[in-house]
């Protein structure tokens, strides 16, 4: 997880318990998975005794963070961001020991310290010490110049550099952690610090997680993975990282779960051993879904998951909810039809060919039927003469009908 170090930064960590931050945007009401890399540098650096403080950055939400990015984000009114801060500390609760004594971890929010401090003062009190030349030579600024860049974002540096020196001078926090697109940021901090106060401070980055194929990570093709469960359901969050690579799965092992070295070596000569059991995904999926949402949440995404498997009963189709049920057969045909279709009754074959039409012919549809090889709701039909009707339906509006192995159609009957 380390990509860069300021010297001496791990003498002082063997040395003494040190107070440590992470700065989080507040552009979401949710964290999203690529948030917990820095999460899991947090609870790592608590499990190994240090006090973690995670920064919300209200006031800097208000600039807008130019590194890594190529073009100027829109700003947050002060509504929007005082909802999207709480959101994100109930997340981060739910990882972080708040109640264990000297380091238990704290929240704190950098507009508490710049929501008084005035233009004149700041540039007077903190401008005055980082030259233009120093903030120029950053990657975050200097590959934004050719294009264009705000005052406001050219500005960023400085006020991230003041968190860390308002930290240090006010709460003893001595390390700066994030990812290493940040390490130009934090570095002005420490910069900030020694020219201000002669003090000391340090800095660790960690390398920004990229898939095996070069594409980034945490992004989906229906957008990004969130830790809300609204916004991303558990089976969704679920099945991210069970259909990781192999590749993958042995880096996103060692990053977010908090297996020990033996027991991954173990799991990976598992793995090898039986690759198409996927013993790596499985084991990563459970236990980050575990964490992220709870055990409970965990097993319906996992018996969610059987469904489309073979391995699941009738009875799973009943037992999940609307919204992971959608999710499941999200992509497969689907067929909007009245309910009053079904509510007297209707002979399965002509609801297979007149009502929906997933079969061409009521020929083909009895063959199957005869056959075997047509499933409703994951129940097999071998009876041609079955009556359907709305005693049938999942949550009083869905049909699953599979015809042969592989062949899903999600039928919705509306009112």
């Amino acid at each position: 997880m380390l990509h860069d170090i300021i010297p001496g930064t791990e003498e002082i960590l063997k040395k003494e318990v040190v107070t440590g931050y992470i700065g989080f945007d507040p552009t979401s009401d949710s964290l999203g998975v690529g948030n917990l890399v820095q999460i899991m540098t947090l609870l790592h650096f608590q499990k190994a005794g240090h006090k973690p403080i995670a920064l919300i950055g209200g006031a800097t939400g208000m600039v807008g963070d130019p590194s890594g990015k190529s073009e100027e984000r829109n700003l947050l009114d002060e509504n929007t961001l005082k909802h999207n801060l709480e959101c994100q500390k109930k997340q981060l609760e739910k990882f972080l020991d708040f109640n264990c004594g000297a380091n238990s971890a704290e929240i704190v929010n950098n507009y508490d310290w710049f929501k008084n401090y005035n233009f004149l003062d700041f540039i007077r009190e903190i401008g005055k010490h980082i030259t233009v030349n120093y903030m120029l030579a950053k990657d975050s600024v200097s590959k934004r110049l050719e294009n264009g860049m705000s005052f406001t974002e050219f500005s960023y540096q400085l006020v991230q550099g003041y968190d860390f020196y308002w930290l240090y001078t006010n709460k003893n926090v001595k390390l700066q952690m994030g990812g290493s697109d940040q390490w130009g940021n934090i570095v002005t901090g420490t910069e900030l610090i020694r020219r201000k106060t002669q003090g000391e401070a340090f800095a660790l980055t960690t390398p920004l997680i990229k898939k095996a194929d070069g594409t980034k990570f945490g992004k989906t093709e229906s957008g990004n993975v969130w830790l809300d469960p609204k916004k991303t359901s558990p089976y969704k969050f679920y099945q991210f990282w069970l259909n990781a690579s192999d590749d993958d799965a042995k880096n996103y092992i060692r990053i977010f779960t908090l297996f020990n070295e033996e027991e991954i070596i173990e799991l990976e000569k598992l793995h090898n051993s039986e690759p198409h059991l996927r013993h790596l995904q499985k084991t990563l999926a459970k236990d980050i879904t575990c964490r992220v949402h709870s055990v409970d949440e965990y097993k319906k995404a996992y018996e969610a998951s059987q469904i489309l498997f073979g391995k699941s009963t009738s009875e799973s189709f009943y037992n999940i909810d609307e919204q992971t049920l959608l999710d499941i057969f999200e992509g497969v045909p689907s067929f909007n039809i009245a309910s009053s279709e079904i509510n007297s009754g209707i002979n399965i074959v002509d609801f297979l060919t007149q009502t929906t039409n997933i079969f061409p012919s009521k020929s083909q549809a009895r063959e199957m039927i005869a056959n075997g090889g047509l499933s409703l709701n994951k129940e097999k039909l071998s009876d041609i003469n079955f009556i359907l009707n709305n005693s049938n339906l999942i949550s009083n509006k869905y049909l699953i009908v599979q015809k042969g192995k592989k062949n899903y159609y999600l039928i919705i009957c509306n009112v």
